[in-house]
């Protein structure tokens, strides 16, 4: 499938952007650093003993920048993070206001702590109080630790100031100069293969294919043309947010509201990536069942399994049933699996919600036993080609068209319009009368006094005259089959012949006999018989010439 997607022309955009993309992220000297959530480094997990006391590591940021990494009890990292940047922040507008001013950082030492001053000119403020612990936690010296923070911290603020100078902005303003036409061209770029894309898939969909594996072809590359599509509107999105934030990081001005969205857009940017990826998952999942598809019908006909119109007609509604019931299932696989991934990348233990799901789910299996049986029985009802969309059905008293198939249910449309559902657990009996071939059963009444020879010549005469009319010839499979008298009615004597006709077709080859009979017979004077009834009754009572009275009365 990766294949078929990498064979068009315009995954050479995918290549170009990324390679862009990659420039512009790992080449140019962006030196702003994207907050994360604490994590634990490996040395804080062996110190670990208690789930309580578990330690966490944060970064102390100046205009964005990290100066050091702060390990803590995740409790109390957030406060001291904080105090700390606080008290860098406040030094810091002196040290930056000031040309001639330098920045010093001492260390005091106070029985089992450190303390970590910054000074400049005659300020002196108490940034940071280190204790036995932070430097056990590093497995170093108290006074080793505190040396390495202190340096850090300064080296951070003359950085930060060297930031603030004229040639270094000027330098970051020309490689913003460059990350904003990259991010145009590469949008110009894009935007040509999204309208090429769109194009594509528009030409995809009108383009209606007869043969079964011609359809299912356009059905797969359908799907892979909607995942091109959506991943080129993802880039389009990319090339400016990613653009946009890297030029906000250039900058010391305008590197704490990078930060800001940064951290705002995090939770919902990570819900709209497996958002993203799930649906893409399930357009690959249907391109993959539209290949499985093909293969099977084109080893079908290989194999020479499809002898007929109609049988290559019934493989594709059988094919078209399956592709619907596992699409189904493929989409609400993929869903779960999506929403359980985005509880967990945003925090949620999802551990517990498993296990209960399990317990929910033994509990349903027990209380929901019919639903099981739906399953099953429409599983058979598949697997057996029992009927599929678009056949015409009678389940006992509900007949119609097929409009729906799932593991669950059956819908049907009736005559009337009306939407029937059934529980495929209740289905027991169905007649098909759209699968292989159908008849259509006709039954003309003559009247009695009418030539009855006559009339089977009139009638045979029509029925193959339908046969070899070329509009009907199509619909109709074999000669059609006079099997004379069936009854006496009372309407007259009834006369049965079969047309054997493709699926679905046996009404309208009733329908136009039945019109052409009639005006046959009218053109013969054989009138159409209306119901009728002869009665005889029998009056034991003597006249007076002692003969009974007898009659009868013809209705």
């Amino acid at each position: 499938m990766a294949l078929v997607i990498m064979s068009n022309k315009g995954f050479i955009s995918w290549i170009v952007i990324g390679a862009l993309a990659f420039a512009t992220v790992f080449v140019l000297p962006v030196r702003a650093q994207l907050p994360f959530l604490p994590k634990i480094s490996l040395e804080t997990f062996k110190l670990n003993q208690n789930q309580d006391q578990a330690l966490v590591s944060g970064c102390v940021r100046l205009d964005g920048l990290c100066i050091f990494q702060m390990l803590d009890q995740k409790a109390n990292l957030a406060p001291r993070i904080k105090f700390t940047e606080e008290r860098l922040k406040d030094i810091s507008q002196s040290y930056f206001a000031s040309d001639d001013s330098e920045v010093t950082v001492s260390r005091q030492a106070t029985g089992t702590q450190e303390s970590i001053y910054v000074i400049v000119g005659n300020r002196r403020v108490p940034v940071l109080t280190m204790n036995e612990r932070d430097a056990v936690r590093r497995g170093v010296y108290l006074e080793h630790e505190a040396e390495r923070v202190a340096q850090q911290i300064e080296r951070g603020l003359r950085e930060a100031k060297t930031q603030r100078q004229k040639p270094f902005l000027l330098r970051q303003g020309k490689i913003a100069g460059g990350i904003f036409l990259s991010m145009i061209l590469g949008s110009l770029l894009n935007s040509r293969f999204l309208r090429r894309s769109q194009r594509k898939k528009i030409e995809i969909r009108e383009d209606i294919n007869q043969t079964i594996s011609s359809e299912l072809d356009r059905r797969k590359k359908i799907n892979l043309q909607e995942v091109k599509y959506r991943l080129l509107q993802f880039i389009q999105v990319i090339i400016w947010a990613v653009g946009i934030i890297l030029i906000l990081g250039l900058f010391p001005y305008t590197r704490t509201t990078q930060l800001w969205i940064i951290t705002i857009v995090r939770i919902p940017l990570r819900i709209a990536l497996v958002t993203l990826i799930t649906y893409l998952l399930i357009r690959l999942s249907y391109a993959l069942i539209a290949k499985i598809n093909s293969v099977f019908s084109s080893n079908a006909i290989e194999n020479n399994y499809v002898f007929s119109p109609e049988v290559n007609r019934r493989l594709g509604l059988r094919i078209n049933t399956i592709s619907r019931l596992s699409k189904g299932i493929v989409t609400l696989v993929w869903i779960c699996i999506g929403i359980f991934v985005a509880l967990s990348i945003i925090g949620f233990n999802i551990a517990p919600l498993l296990a209960g799901a399990g317990i929910l789910g033994l509990a349903f299996s027990f209380a929901s036993q019919s639903l099981i049986k739906d399953a099953l029985n429409g599983f058979l009802i598949i697997l057996e080609d029992q009927y599929a969309v678009g056949d015409i059905v009678t389940i006992g008293t509900s007949g119609g068209m097929v409009e729906n198939l799932n593991l669950r249910i059956t819908q049907l449309r009736d005559a009337e319009g009306r939407l029937i559902t059934i529980a495929n657990s209740q289905i027991n009996d169905v007649a098909n009368h759209s699968n292989g071939w159908s008849r259509s059963d006709i039954r003309i009444a003559v009247a009695y006094q009418i030539d009855l020879n006559k009339a089977i010549e009139i009638i045979e005469a029509i029925a193959v005259e339908i046969w070899e009319d070329s509009d009907w010839r199509n619909n109709i499979l074999e000669s059609p089959q006079i099997l004379g008298v069936e009854d006496f009615s009372e309407r007259g004597v009834v006369i049965r012949l079969w047309f054997k006709t493709e699926p679905l077709k046996q009404w309208e080859v009733a329908r136009e006999f039945r019109r052409r009979i009639k005006i046959a017979f009218e053109q013969a004077d054989i009138p159409l018989p209306l119901p009728q009834q002869q009665v005889w009754f029998q009056e034991d009572v003597f006249s007076h010439s002692g003969k009974k009275n007898q009659g009868n009365i013809q209705h």
